[in-house]
């Protein structure tokens, strides 16, 4: 088998994040953490458009089921609402939802990370702490929410430093979670009726496994194998978390790779996107796909479409 194409196709961007497939659509949306932008990516006629949020980072955007322009996003620490067209630069209208880790002075360098829909299109995000340094450096003083269809808002795990890749086992019995700051891939049995996690464990380790870099975001292919982004690592993976094995390895030409999802007509294409940021003019040269969006063909692996959220009509002001 040839070895899979990994080619550039969009702009830099200062951390690019969270690649979301619309199937509907048949387009890529992702974000710029850092330049707070949504991005979207149509790869029919090969155009890219963005939206720009001020005054705060935008560090995921999952669609609403059956609300089309509506999006829900982790804006700094708050959960709201973007209606946007797809192709003007600037936002339609923004309605906020709730803001998280606001309890205590402790937390206020946090802001939201990596987020998804469940299954049920209940949205799972996690938050991190501020960084000044390492990766290693950064506090445990994140956690792991929930925000059901009703706009309630759970807490699920404390004392986390960076929450990041999230996906479901093909049977929703199973979720698999990231804590970048721990280098492993953890799992917890999951209620998809009832919102709740437990029995948490560890299947796969960086460290015992040796893997270059950080796991960041996460995706699952129809087989029920993970595919992991490795922050610091130019690289991802695929693994098979029954069995502790990495499978698949695959190089990517920038440093800090964020995270990834299946798209494509055929949901055979991996779209993984990589981050720019704190790299230096020798290190750009480098790698000057560092911050753009790669898409990695023929892998043998397909996956499944983004799952959209679901969320209850009425807005809560802030």
């Amino acid at each position: 088998m040839a070895a899979p194409r990994v080619e550039s196709i969009s702009s830099r961007a200062i951390v690019g994040e969270g690649p979301h497939w619309d199937e509907k659509e048949q387009a890529l949306y992702t974000v710029d953490i850092r330049g707070s932008q949504v991005r979207k990516y149509c790869p029919s006629t090969k155009k890219e458009t963005f939206v720009q949020i001020e005054g705060a980072t935008v560090s995921f955007v999952v669609p609403l089921k059956d609300q089309k322009g509506k999006f829900i996003l982790g804006l700094g620490r708050s959960f709201a609402i973007l209606t946007w067209d797809g192709v003007s630069n600037t936002p339609s209208h923004i309605e906020w939802i709730a803001t998280v880790d606001d309890e205590d002075e402790e937390k206020a360098g946090n802001r939201l990370n990596d987020g998804k829909a469940d299954p049920s299109g209940r949205l799972w995000a996690g938050t991190m702490g501020p960084i000044n340094g390492p990766l290693s450096s950064i506090p445990p003083t994140a956690s792991l929410f929930s925000l059901s269809k009703e706009r309630k808002v759970t807490v699920h795990l404390t004392s986390i430093a960076v929450g990041n890749g999230l996906t479901w086992s093909l049977d929703h019995k199973v979720m698999y979670y990231i804590d970048s700051v721990t280098d492993k891939i953890d799992a917890f049995d999951f209620d998809v009726h009832h919102g709740k996690i437990f029995n948490r464990r560890t299947v796969f380790d960086f460290a015992t496994n040796q893997v270059k870099g950080h796991p960041d975001g996460m995706t699952i292919d129809t087989e029920g194998m993970l595919w992991i982004a490795c922050f610091e690592g130019n690289q991802i993976i695929r693994i098979n978390p029954e069995s502790g094995k990495r499978l698949k390895t695959i190089p990517i030409p920038a440093f800090k790779v964020t995270s990834l999802a299946f798209g494509g007509a055929n949901l055979d294409e991996l779209y993984v996107t990589t981050a720019s940021v704190g790299m230096s003019k020798t290190e750009l040269e480098a790698m000057p796909g560092s911050g753009c969006i790669f898409r990695v063909t023929g892998t043998g692996a397909k996956g499944f479409a983004g799952q959209a959220a679901v969320l209850e009509e009425g807005v809560r002001d802030l």
